[in-house]
């Protein structure tokens, strides 16, 4: 049968309605161009190197690249408002980190973002357990000897750490304010320069990430004490914990995630982390992760979020009661 001029306008008009609008289409769709993911550091730091990993893998899942572009300086905070300024569309993604996410808050005035505001979170990518480490000649060796000698001595003790509010230092605060001791911090400019003045037996103690001290410990140069996350650290099973031995509950790492502006679409934020789960789940990841000093984090973003919040909570107390602020 002939159709009528008026059949051809109602197949036209439901063809229309059973197309998805434009949004929601280009959403399905999803990705049609590059993604960018902002690392707010420079490269070979623990953040790029790890958000590199996941990257490549992304890249090869889906029918566009990912590329990373590292944007360093400001304690992080240009590169965290530029990802929450972003059109939240997708394209430009953010790898949100402990410092950056999690201290930043509490010890940067004048923060160009709202870390718990302004930010869709998609997931953890990768935990960094952190430990203390002492030089050869300092006599104690565990971290209940260590609590006993600074309570003799307050304040009489050197700890060196990255420098002020980094993990290290909000670490080390952190123990000093669970265990009831006093330390004299001693910052550096960075984990290397403090780590040479521990090797030179300059310091006798460093709060350090295991990634870097782990060839020192593994030749015997330094001696580890405690590691910092909840549970052991895979690269050092027989050290034990700061929680199991003299501070229960006691947790303090660096990590790393990813997030999206604030406004993200669902479809994109679910898609995203599924894909970065499965990722991070691959046996050959998290073996990779293991080499490098991480441990793979995988969760949902409502896990995330809740994560992140916690954090916030803990290091601004932490923040209150050692006085840190950073100024500029």
């Amino acid at each position: 049968m002939a159709w009528t001029r008026r059949d051809a306008l109602l197949a036209a008009t439901a063809a229309a309605l059973l197309r998805p609008a434009g949004p929601a289409r280009a959403q399905a769709d999803w990705p049609e161009k590059p993604v960018r993911i902002i690392v707010p550091f420079p490269p070979g730091q623990a953040a790029d190197l790890f958000t590199r990993l996941y990257a490549d893998e992304l890249s090869r899942r889906w029918p566009q690249r990912v590329v990373v572009e590292n944007r360093g300086g400001g304690a992080g905070a240009p590169a965290l408002e530029a990802g929450a300024r972003a059109a939240p569309d997708g394209y430009t993604l953010t790898a949100g980190t402990s410092g950056t996410l999690g201290i930043n808050p509490s010890v940067l005035p004048r923060l160009p973002y709202d870390a718990e505001r302004d930010f869709a979170f998609i997931g953890n990518v990768v935990v960094l357990p952190l430990l203390i480490v002492a030089h050869p000649s300092f006599p104690a060796r565990t971290a209940a000897a260590l609590v006993e000698a600074a309570k003799a001595r307050p304040g009489g003790i050197d700890l060196a750490t990255a420098g002020p509010a980094t993990s290290q230092h909000m670490s080390a605060e952190l123990f000093a304010h669970r265990t009831g001791t006093r330390f004299n911090m001693v910052h550096y400019r960075g984990s290397g320069p403090a780590m040479a003045d521990l090797l030179a037996g300059n310091v006798p103690l460093m709060f350090d990430s295991v990634a870097a001290a782990l060839p020192h410990i593994q030749s015997g140069k330094v001696v580890p004490l405690a590691v910092t996350t909840p549970e052991r650290a895979p690269q050092l099973p027989a050290v034990p914990t700061i929680a199991e031995t003299v501070a229960p509950g006691y947790g303090a790492f660096g990590w790393a995630g990813l997030c999206g502006p604030a406004g993200l679409p669902e479809s994109v934020l679910r898609r995203v982390n599924t894909d970065l789960n499965a990722i991070l789940r691959e046996p050959a990841m998290q073996a990779r992760f293991i080499e490098l000093g991480g441990t793979a984090a995988p969760g949902t973003p409502e896990a995330f979020g809740d994560f992140v919040r916690r954090e916030i909570a803990q290091w601004r107390e932490i923040a209150r009661i050692a006085h840190v602020r950073l100024e500029g």
